[in-house]
């Protein structure tokens, strides 16, 4: 999609707290009430959280976040793509520049957190393309029949 911009977000304008929002629904909606471990938005304005979001005009098309832990290692979180958007590109535009900048700072690793289900599998699909492979629990998260984990070396 070459007229997608991806830029760093400050979380102030309103198509992206809307998109945020509608992610936060969408986990909610999806997931079983005690596994959804989606960012709101006090969660994504700490300093170890850096948001991008994805643009096409005036239109947010996605939004994706890295969490650096601080120890080389480092999490993907609040993915969503905007309905408009979906299967133009857009997570996988978001997802690489995470990825790129996650190896600029210098982390050997990247981690996430996701669900199991149908809604799931468009996302799944991406990360196993992006080298992401099935592992265990990281960080706080306990492992259960319905989340799963991914990692990828950098």
């Amino acid at each position: 999609m070459s007229d997608l911009i991806v830029r760093v977000d400050d979380l102030s304008s309103g198509p992206t707290r809307a998109l945020l929002t509608l992610h936060l629904s969408g986990m909610q909606a999806n997931s079983p009430a005690d596994h959804v471990f989606a960012l709101d938005l006090s969660g994504l304005e700490v300093p170890e959280v850096t948001v991008w979001s994805a643009w096409v005009g005036e239109a947010i098309a996605g939004i994706g976040a890295l969490k650096d832990f601080g120890d080389g290692g480092g999490e993907i979180k609040s993915m969503r793509t905007h309905p408009d958007h979906l299967r133009k590109g857009v997570g996988a535009a978001i997802l690489d520049r995470i990825i790129e900048d996650a190896r600029v700072r210098g982390l050997w690793r990247l981690s996430l957190e996701t669900g199991s289900g149908p809604s799931f599998e468009p996302a799944l699909a991406m990360y196993r393309k992006r080298g992401f492979q099935s592992g265990g629990a990281f960080s706080n998260y306990q492992a259960s029949a319905f989340n799963q984990f991914m990692h990828l070396a950098l």
